[in-house]
């Protein structure tokens, strides 16, 4: 028995594929919407997976070949990947994205009757995949507390939605206050150049992209709005590299150390 591959539909397939996977995976990651790359990358794997099919190499090495090395490939070709964590971390959502993306895409299968029809359940497959991610998520989230805050800068007041995350465990290395990060969006409504806010400086962190750093400064105060408003003078402010929610859920993460720190009066 012998098997007929079309090299040229198994490359379109796999080009699909691969880019819906490395793009939920970006996303997964946050990792930002590089598309150039991404396509980038999905091309590198099929391209290398053809060759890796097409040879006359032993299954087992090709099984190696095709997880260690076409994977890894194709990870650094699509995404921003700056550090061995973050490769790690990339590689393993790589997985789970393939996974959620094939899972779903199993659910339809019986419905292909027509090969054309690859291609646009493919699709919606990874349209699934993104929102089951995004509800899951949230479930995660469902026991932290969103809270009406308003920010008060040279500029004005601003109002926001900020999310009050007990793992946010940054503080500025220099003074030892607690740093609440803000949207990159937000950031342009309170300062015009926050470089010559006071206390304007760059502080290290890590996270799940690796190690990186942070620009921070302060503003004239903040408040809660809750039961009894809680005022936080001379807060500081982190800038996030991307948006904080992809849903729109809020634009700030709070650090639960301000209401202790930073001068807070009620």
């Amino acid at each position: 028995m012998y098997y007929e591959l079309y090299i040229d539909v198994f490359f379109l397939e796999n080009f699909m594929m691969d880019s819906l996977i490395l793009l939920l995976t970006g996303r997964l990651l946050k990792n930002g919407r590089p598309y150039g790359r991404i396509i980038l990358g999905g091309a590198v794997g099929s391209l290398l997976t053809c060759l890796v099919i097409a040879s006359p190499l032993p299954s087992a090495v090709r099984m190696i070949l095709f997880h260690m090395a076409v994977n890894s490939i194709m990870l650094f070709a699509a995404l921003r990947i700056k550090s061995i964590s973050q490769f790690v971390k990339a590689y393993v959502l790589l997985y789970v994205s393939a996974v959620l993306l094939g899972g779903i895409m199993q659910i339809f299968r019986p419905y292909m009757r027509y090969a054309s029809l690859f291609y646009a359940v493919a699709s919606v497959s990874y349209l699934i995949a993104l929102k089951l991610w995004s509800v899951a998520t949230q479930i995660h989230r469902c026991g932290s507390t969103i809270l009406e805050m308003t920010l008060y800068t040279d500029k004005g007041e601003k109002p926001v939605r900020a999310l009050l995350d007990t793992g946010n465990r940054l503080y500025d290395c220099v003074t030892g206050d607690p740093v609440s990060i803000i949207d990159p969006g937000i950031v342009r409504e309170i300062t015009d150049h926050p470089e010559s806010e006071r206390g304007f400086r760059y502080i290290p962190y890590r996270c799940i992209q690796g190690e990186s750093v942070m620009k921070v400064f302060r503003i004239r105060r903040m408040c809660v709005r809750t039961d009894g408003d809680k005022w936080i003078e001379n807060p500081l402010l982190g800038i996030g590299q991307e948006s904080l929610s992809g849903e729109g859920e809020y634009e700030m993460i709070l650090n639960p150390s301000v209401f202790s720190a930073c001068g807070s009066r009620y």
